[in-house]
């Protein structure tokens, strides 16, 4: 019998059924045939090819199996993407950046498993890959920076001292257990992140340069994931970029330049750090009064601070346009409609959904006080 074959009858048995007898016959025939093997890979790699064509990305790929599976078939499934990549073609410094993401592979040794454990897992991987949606391609915004990247993919151009101030600065307030230092360095940062994005729209025009508006996707995981996606979308609105929440696989896309998505990304991260912090010790000052800490007072926490540093950055990101000179407006302005329009085209019907589970007085009180404490809206002038 040839390896492919086993290879075949094991996918039917496996790979279009939901019972797990199913996936223990197509498991059993690739745990008897080890000659196997190296098809079995070639056809992994052969599915990650094809969940690119459907419009994912590695750091997709790699959250959905997170969340859907566990750390054996995470495993697996960065292997896999590193298998494929070097037969893959030049996709940007965003696409290389999630590959390196990935990690080390000989940085810790798989763990040993006997064949039948393997081959189920395995095929566990592919049905998941298999069954994948097809997803709004990015790679118009992917080829668009690829001119910007050498033959490796990774981008030509230096970090600018500016974004890695803004990493340093973040980093210094995720790290300081004192929340008015974290709150100093946070506000630094953000002024900093709007110099940078008035920067880059200036050297564009200067340079002439046929810039577009690219995308990227961003985890929203759970719990608490739809105020997390809300938080997102206000940071994400006030840095002159947009957003569009897939609840069902648990990722926001964010449209706008890229200078602004680097904004956008650093921000989100860092003050999800803030909250977490400020959160835990509201529910311990709850605690301390004798009130358990529950579900609805975290959920209304994070939903009172996604508002609150919602409407504090929105009236940051109208202020500041006041004071920029009358030659710059013109320019920041086509930038919106560019990045509207190809927010239209990735998503041409969107829908809204309400906000859910928010009824703790105290968290939502709680909440607020500590996006306040945020200082989000403290920036500079810019002219």
């Amino acid at each position: 019998m040839s390896t492919s074959s086993t290879v075949d009858r094991a996918f039917r048995a496996a790979l279009y059924a939901t019972t797990d007898d199913a996936l223990d016959t197509g498991a059993s025939l690739l745990a008897g045939d080890p000659a196997a093997d190296a098809e079995l890979a070639r056809r992994g790699e052969e599915f990650v090819s094809k969940a690119w064509q459907r419009g994912w990305q590695p750091a997709d790929l790699v959250r959905i199996v997170r969340r859907e599976l566990d750390d054996v078939h995470l495993r697996l499934v960065t292997g896999l993407i590193r298998a494929q990549a070097p037969h893959d073609r030049p996709r940007g410094p965003r696409w290389t950046a999630q590959l390196d993401a990935l990690g080390d592979p000989g940085a810790a040794p798989a763990p040993r498993t006997d064949r039948f454990s393997r081959a189920t897992a395995v095929l566990e991987v592919y049905r998941l890959l298999l069954r994948l949606p097809t997803l709004e391609s990015l790679d118009g915004a992917a080829a668009e920076a690829a001119g910007a990247a050498g033959p490796d993919g990774r981008d030509r151009r230096p970090e600018s001292r500016m974004l890695g101030r803004i990493r340093a600065l973040l980093a210094k307030a995720e790290a300081t257990g004192f929340p008015e230092e974290a709150e100093a360095l946070t506000a630094k940062a953000q002024e900093l992140m709007a110099r940078h994005s008035v920067d880059e729209a200036l050297l564009a025009v200067r340079t002439r340069a046929a810039t577009v508006p690219g995308a990227c996707r961003i985890g929203v995981e759970a719990p608490y994931e739809q105020t997390k996606a809300v938080l997102l979308d206000a940071i994400a609105d006030a840095n002159h970029c947009r957003a569009v929440w897939n609840e069902s696989l648990g990722f926001s896309t964010v449209v706008g330049f890229d200078a602004d998505l680097e904004a956008v990304e650093l921000l989100y991260t860092s003050l999800l750090v803030q909250a977490g912090t400020a959160m835990t010790k509201a529910e311990a000052a709850q605690k301390a009064g004798g009130r358990k800490r529950t579900k609805t007072f975290r959920q209304s926490f994070l939903a009172a601070y996604a508002h609150r540093v919602g409407a504090r950055l929105a009236a940051a990101a109208e202020g500041r346009t006041s004071g920029l000179s009358d030659d710059l407006l013109p320019v920041l302005a086509s930038r919106d409609v560019a990045v509207t329009e190809r927010l239209d085209h990735l998503f041409p019907e969107t829908t809204t959904t309400r906000l859910r589970g928010v009824s703790d007085v105290a968290g939502w009180e709680e909440g607020a006080r500590a996006a306040d404490d945020a200082q989000v809206e403290a920036r500079r002038r810019l002219g």
